[in-house]
């Protein structure tokens, strides 16, 4: 199962963005954001919903209490 962290930076990754356009999107510093994804510094509230606009996405899959949303659609494929 993914850290939060490695969640957010794997979604960075997948929409090819770098720290710095995040964290500008975030209105805040690419150091701080370099932070949440290290695990440094919690990810504040108003920051995981932007994140979750961002990249259309729930909550529930930053928080771990639902599968990565990429993966249901290949399940149905399975069955």
């Amino acid at each position: 199962m993914q850290t939060m962290q490695e969640k957010l930076r794997g979604l960075r990754e997948d929409n090819d963005l770098t720290q710095s356009q995040v964290a500008q999107l975030l209105g805040t510093s690419q150091t701080m954001y370099a932070r949440y994804e290290r695990g440094a510094n919690e990810l504040p509230i108003r920051h995981l919903v932007a994140l979750c606009r961002l990249y259309n996405i729930s909550a529930d899959y930053f928080l771990g209490t639902e599968p990565d949303p990429r993966l249901k659609r290949g399940s149905a494929k399975r069955n």
